[in-house]
């Protein structure tokens, strides 16, 4: 499952709260803690280019409590996003 956060910027404050609460330098800090994801995957998530698998998410509110009911969020089906690809890319 994805999730996309209902307000633009959403992601960003998400990602932002857990680096105020973690006391982590910046975003690449964040690998610090065990977390399993490449710095430019982070980054892509923190400019809101991708969006963030629900796995991630709830992780982060584990790690630093942030309380993840809280959150303003609609989840995504895996496959959310190929179907238009598929479509655009067949040859004719």
């Amino acid at each position: 499952m994805k999730i996309r956060f209902l307000k633009e910027g959403g992601q960003r404050a998400f990602l932002d709260d857990v680096i105020l609460k973690l006391k982590s330098p910046s975003l690449r800090g964040l690998l610090q803690f065990g977390f399993v994801v490449p710095y430019s995957t982070l980054k892509n998530y923190y400019s809101e280019v991708r969006l963030m698998p629900k796995s991630l998410v709830v992780d982060f509110c584990e790690v630093s409590g942030v309380d993840f009911g809280s959150l303003k969020f609609e989840e995504l089906e895996e496959n959310w996003g190929r179907v238009l690809g598929g479509k655009v890319g067949k040859r004719k």
